[in-house]
């Protein structure tokens, strides 16, 4: 991913986000620097990810997930990882032990859709992330936005970034998905509706210029 282009993306969004919020049907919280930061450290190990070809949704790959959900809340401190410490062991506990929502839920889910595109995967998982009950227990929205960003991405699409353009199409979903079931007749009924949307607005709104063209594959530490 081209990181700089990332955060310049959402430094726009940071400094429009009140004109945003008020065409949202549900007010945001302000996307502060402390949020921009974390986020971007999520974006980062995504890129690593990717080039270092690890599968998210393989067996052994949980651990992971569970890193992008401690980057966007805590970003790469340690000190304030330490003070999270008692809330990132609770959220792990939910992840493996939650029978609806947890992480086995969303790994079959992706299994079941694996031939399907990149656009659909990504939305459909961010759906699985999202709705009750949520796969962490804080931290859902940004770290769903994260796992599209890693299935756009290694299937060679841009990844999702947030924009002053797609931020009332992406915000206003996320509020229906985010209080709907998994198991309610709205998720059967509702849902494969606004995951098309979603799916649309992914494509409609990725950007190439938050990629590098033609990158090496690297390797990191998160390598075998």
């Amino acid at each position: 991913m081209n990181l700089h282009a990332v955060e310049a993306s959402l430094r726009r969004v940071q400094r429009e986000f009140n004109r945003i919020n008020q065409r949202l049907s549900a007010h945001r919280d302000l996307l502060d620097d402390a949020v921009i930061d974390n986020l971007m450290a999520g974006y980062a190990f995504v890129d690593t990810l990717v080039a270092d070809g690890i599968d998210l949704f393989a067996l052994g790959s949980s651990k992971y997930l569970l890193e992008l959900n401690a980057l966007v809340l805590c970003g790469g401190n340690p000190a304030r990882r330490q003070a999270y410490a008692g809330h990132l062991d609770a959220t792990e506990r939910r992840f493996y032990e939650e029978r609806q929502g947890g992480v086995r839920d969303l790994v079959e889910w992706h299994a079941r859709h694996d031939d399907e595109s990149a656009w659909s995967r990504a939305a459909g998982a961010y759906v699985r992330i999202l709705s009750k009950p949520q796969l962490f227990i804080e931290g859902n929205h940004r770290a769903g936005a994260l796992v599209m960003s890693y299935i756009l991405v290694r299937d060679g699409e841009p990844p999702f970034v947030l924009s002053a353009e797609s931020a009332a199409a992406y915000f206003d979903p996320s509020t229906v998905i985010r209080n709907t079931a998994k198991t309610s007749a709205a998720m059967l009924f509702r849902l494969p509706g606004i995951r098309r949307r979603l799916a649309a607005l992914l494509r409609q709104h990725s950007d190439r210029h938050h990629l590098v063209a033609d990158r090496a594959p690297g390797r990191s530490e998160l390598a075998p």
